[in-house]
């Protein structure tokens, strides 16, 4: 029989088969939420309800009707794609890349990120992780053998990072920091200034950055989304991290991608159809019309922006519960430390507001108390707000009997 000790590199690692899984993407949760449940823990836009628009379908479509979905892409990525990746970089991450020599299609940004880290990460090599953050920043580095080492930030200080915290975990065998930017589950976009000492960190101590930007668009009231591989003396050392699934709502499409200095993407280049395979070929297709013609992502950007507020407003004032305005994508972050453990909290809500939300412990030490709210999963406005008056009405009850109001 296999023994968790013949398989170390996962030997942390929980499917749901054995025990009880609190993770949204693991096991078989979704098939278990009976009907009338509001399922607010994927962070899949506008779950479950139709929202391609036309275009993007229809491209799909054509491609499966003239036959080309039927045959492989180069492992690499199509080239028309990569050429309209290249001019979004430009326009919006001020970098200006070579579309054959720079951009990397994955399927998916988590692919993209495992395949971001695999080359530089060996046993015993530490990586730097802000604590909370996307789980798959801590599990990678498990998974290949590294050591994790935290960097905690805190909600006083808005969860923007301190440098003097990455200053002093140190050692000589520290190797790489991975960033989620805009965070996950905090949503907040480091600031320049925290970015530059970063970056001047990184520079310095001779380090590998890898930043996950899947929630880079919308970021709200004027806050500046800082991409990490244009400030100075980052894009030699810097694997970034993107997808259309938050950006442009296309979850389905599984379509990511890694953008990097041309020594970086050769070696990627070199493994890209032993560990990736090729993206899906209607799905690059679907992406390209995307890309062409994205206008259709300002109505979902707006519905956005309402939802941060509805959440917040419902919420925020709860005796026992604390919580700041969500700063990006369609996430809010919830400290219910008051009320109970997170995973009281979060089955409280299950039994008396019907509404599935994410525990907090998968996304760091730091994320015990915590719940993750995607705002974003369900298509009505109307049904978000009968959900939240449902978990309003449900968490009263629960500080009550806290004896908190």
């Amino acid at each position: 029989m296999i023994t968790d000790k013949m398989i170390p590199a996962f030997q942390q690692t929980q499917g749901g088969l054995f025990s009880k899984v609190e993770k949204a993407d693991v096991g078989d949760i979704a098939e278990k939420l009976s009907s009338g449940i509001a399922f607010l823990s994927w962070a899949d836009p506008f779950y479950p309800n139709a929202s391609t628009p036309a275009h993007v379908a229809q491209a799909m479509i054509d491609s499966i009707n003239d036959g080309s979905a039927g045959h492989y892409t180069m492992p690499i990525g199509n080239p028309e794609l990569k050429r309209e990746l290249a001019k979004k970089l430009k326009r919006f991450n001020g970098l200006d890349v070579v579309p054959e020599r720079n951009i990397l299609v994955t399927p998916g940004s988590d692919s993209a990120l495992f395949y971001a880290m695999l080359p530089f990460i060996h046993d015993g090599d530490e990586v730097m992780i802000i604590d909370p953050s996307y789980p798959n920043n801590f599990q990678n580095t498990e998974i290949l053998g590294g050591k994790v080492v935290r960097i905690p930030v805190y909600e006083e200080d808005g969860y923007q990072f301190n440098i003097e915290a990455f200053e002093s975990r140190l050692t000589p065998k520290t190797k790489m920091v991975v960033l989620t930017n805009p965070n996950n589950p905090t949503t907040v976009s480091y600031r320049r200034r925290n970015m530059e000492q970063l970056a001047e960190f990184i520079v310095r101590n001779d380090l590998v950055l890898v930043v996950d930007q899947a929630f880079e668009e919308p970021v709200f009231d004027g806050v500046e989304m800082v991409t990490a591989a244009a400030l100075p003396g980052m894009w030699e050392r810097t694997v970034s991290v993107f997808s259309v699934s938050k950006v442009l709502g296309l979850s389905g499409l599984r379509v990511g991608y890694i953008v990097a200095d041309d020594h970086i993407i050769d070696k990627l280049y070199g493994a890209a159809v032993t560990v990736l395979g090729a993206t899906n070929t209607a799905a690059q297709l679907g992406a390209v019309a995307a890309l062409q013609d994205p206008a259709f992502s300002e109505d979902f950007y707006k519905h956005f922006d309402k939802r941060r507020h509805l959440v917040y407003d419902y919420l925020h004032d709860i005796p026992g519960v604390s919580m700041r305005l969500s700063e990006s994508g369609f996430l809010s972050w919830l400290d219910v430390s008051e009320l109970g453990t997170e995973q009281e909290v979060s089955d409280y809500l299950l039994k008396n507001a019907k509404v599935a939300l994410n525990i907090g412990t998968p996304y760091g030490h730091e994320g015990r108390g915590h719940l993750r709210i995607v705002q974003g999963a369900i298509g009505s406005d109307e049904e978000i707000e009968n959900v939240l008056a449902r978990m309003r009405g449900a968490l009263l009850e629960l500080s009550k009997s806290r004896g908190l109001c």
